[in-house]
């Protein structure tokens, strides 16, 4: 009996990773979508559209954006609660880090050091706009209040500049124009940690 209970439960919880299989953006519903990497590499994006009838309806698609080393990944429900994460989101913005309590959620411990496919990616959103996560986090921690925009001010950015981060890998190769690359990514431990709360 224990051995069909542990059977399911490593089941489901293959389901919910999403690595059973390839996955390709294409192929997820709505619930699936946001936050999820395909077999690519590639992070998928809910899309919504008015069909010919006038309703809106949603589909899901394989952007240009590269994930971190992650592939084929549908992300946890727990992941999803623990950062603040909405499974209806649209696209890939940056925008909520401008929210203090979206960044809190980012920052914490349950989300940070658990959930290195979304910490990857705001982190790579947050180089995109100068600002370097694991500092943004630790102001965050000590001035909830501070925004994205007084700690860009203040001069807490990422090494060097960033073009753009559609297919920009942040693994130390050349990106945009100029040849510095923005701090490494600390989902996998390549950069250093944030300190402990």
């Amino acid at each position: 009996m224990s051995m069909i209970v542990i059977t399911l439960a490593l089941l489901s919880s293959l389901l919910i990773q999403g690595s059973l299989g390839e996955v390709m953006c294409e192929e997820l519903n709505k619930e699936e979508c946001a936050f999820a990497v395909s077999s690519t590499g590639k992070r998928c994006v809910l899309e919504k559209y008015v069909r010919r009838s006038g309703m809106e309806a949603y589909k899901c698609t394989t952007s240009e954006i590269e994930a971190d080393m992650l592939k084929d990944l549908v992300e946890s429900n727990h992941c999803i609660e623990a950062c603040g994460l909405d499974r209806d989101t649209l696209g890939i913005s940056s925008d909520s880090l401008l929210e203090s309590r979206f960044t809190q959620k980012l920052c914490s411990p349950q989300c940070y050091q658990r959930c290195p496919n979304v910490v990857d990616l705001y982190f790579n959103l947050a180089a995109g706009e100068g600002v370097y996560l694991p500092k943004l986090c630790e102001t965050q921690r000590e001035n909830p209040r501070r925004g994205m925009s007084e700690i860009k001010s203040s001069g807490i950015v990422a090494l060097g500049p960033v073009s753009s981060i559609h297919g920009s890998k942040f693994d130390g190769a050349q990106v945009g124009s100029n040849s510095i690359a923005p701090a490494l990514s600390p989902a996998f431990d390549i950069a250093p940690a944030l300190p402990p709360f």
